[in-house]
């Protein structure tokens, strides 16, 4: 408060206010600190009888916010420790009253018996049980937080049966590899949904550019165009019913037979043949192409033909002995002079 005037400091109920709290505050936490240096000081030393004041420290805000904290934080620690404290004490008592009722039912079983059966041993599954008590009554907190640990482990790792070092290790290692093959398809996932997401992105851009862009548009023309055949469309459409029950009467009254894939193979052979048929026919009529409709008209032509091939055959054949005699050597003839 040594920034504001003496007159503002008095006649201020606001900052009155804040230095009241304020010095409530600094006065709890002086008394939890003085609280805090007897408490270790009596548990080191517990024959001197003066007690340490508390460190001097800088008072500002800052550390009063710290050191609130830090008591807040304190005091939920102890109400923590209390409540585990009651926990043990309540859970001991039932362990001792369970003990206390287990040992009487032994001891008045074991006197109904009588003294035959005191040679007899002692159930084992008491025993085991006894055991477990008195490892669990003589382990540490420390100890017993590990063995929770261990059992959490073993249990968690399905190994109960055989909560062994190696076992355990193998069991970790197992699920090592399990845990970076899921970690391999989470990846493998990630890439492909951002396949998809990149895919889906560009199809809606398609489609929008589709619906936006002015060369997909329809003109006017088309646009009619379009409409009169969609007009076609919905007229065949309402028609099609009645069309189809024209077709239906149609059969019925010329009475088409019912045709089979084996009869249209039939049918198609047929139709090869004379397919063949007319091919060689056609060849045929061919050779007499150009001839006049009238027989003896086409039978003097024809005639006419002969003598021309014949005055041809007889032409190359005093041509070719021409040019037989006119290429072969001539034979010179000597006379022998006796």
């Amino acid at each position: 408060m040594s920034h504001l005037a003496p007159q503002a400091a008095i006649f201020s109920p606001s900052v009155a206010r804040a230095a009241a709290s304020t010095a409530k505050d600094w006065a709890y936490v002086d008394g939890w600190l003085r609280r805090q240096f007897t408490s270790s000081s009596t548990s080191t030393s517990s024959s001197s009888k003066s007690t340490p004041p508390p460190p001097s420290f800088e008072r500002n805000p800052e550390t009063l916010e710290v050191l609130l904290a830090l008591i807040a934080a304190n005091e939920e620690a102890d109400e923590e420790r209390d409540r585990l404290a009651r926990l043990e004490a309540s859970a001991l008592d039932e362990v001792r009253a369970v003990e206390a009722g287990r040992r009487q039912n032994s001891s008045s079983s074991s006197n109904n018996d009588g003294d035959h059966d005191s040679s007899q041993t002692p159930n084992g599954l008491l025993l085991a049980e006894d055991l477990l008590t008195a490892l669990d009554a003589g382990l540490s907190k420390e100890g017993q937080t590990a063995l929770d640990a261990l059992a959490d482990v073993s249990l968690s790792l399905d190994a109960a049966t055989d909560p062994s070092p190696s076992n355990l290790s193998h069991r970790f290692v197992e699920l090592q590899g399990r845990m970076h093959e899921a970690e391999h398809l989470l990846h493998r996932v990630g890439l492909l949904q951002s396949y998809l997401a990149d895919e889906s992105a560009r199809l809606s851009a398609f489609l929008e550019e589709l619906r936006t862009a002015p060369q997909y548009q329809l003109r006017d023309g088309e646009e009619k165009s379009a409409e009169e055949l969609e007009r076609a469309v919905k007229t065949m459409a309402s028609r099609l019913p009645e069309l189809t029950r024209h077709v239906e009467a149609l059969e019925k009254r010329v009475g088409i037979p019912p045709l089979t894939v084996e009869d249209l193979r039939h049918d198609e052979e047929a139709y090869l043949d004379l397919l063949a048929r007319k091919k060689d026919l056609d060849a045929q009529v061919k050779a007499f192409a150009g001839l006049p409709p009238d027989v003896e008209a086409a039978r003097v032509e024809l005639e006419g033909l002969r003598a021309q091939l014949r005055e041809a055959t007889e032409r190359r054949d005093a041509n070719f002995e021409m040019l037989v005699e006119r290429e072969s050597p001539v034979k010179v003839r000597t006379s022998r002079r006796f």
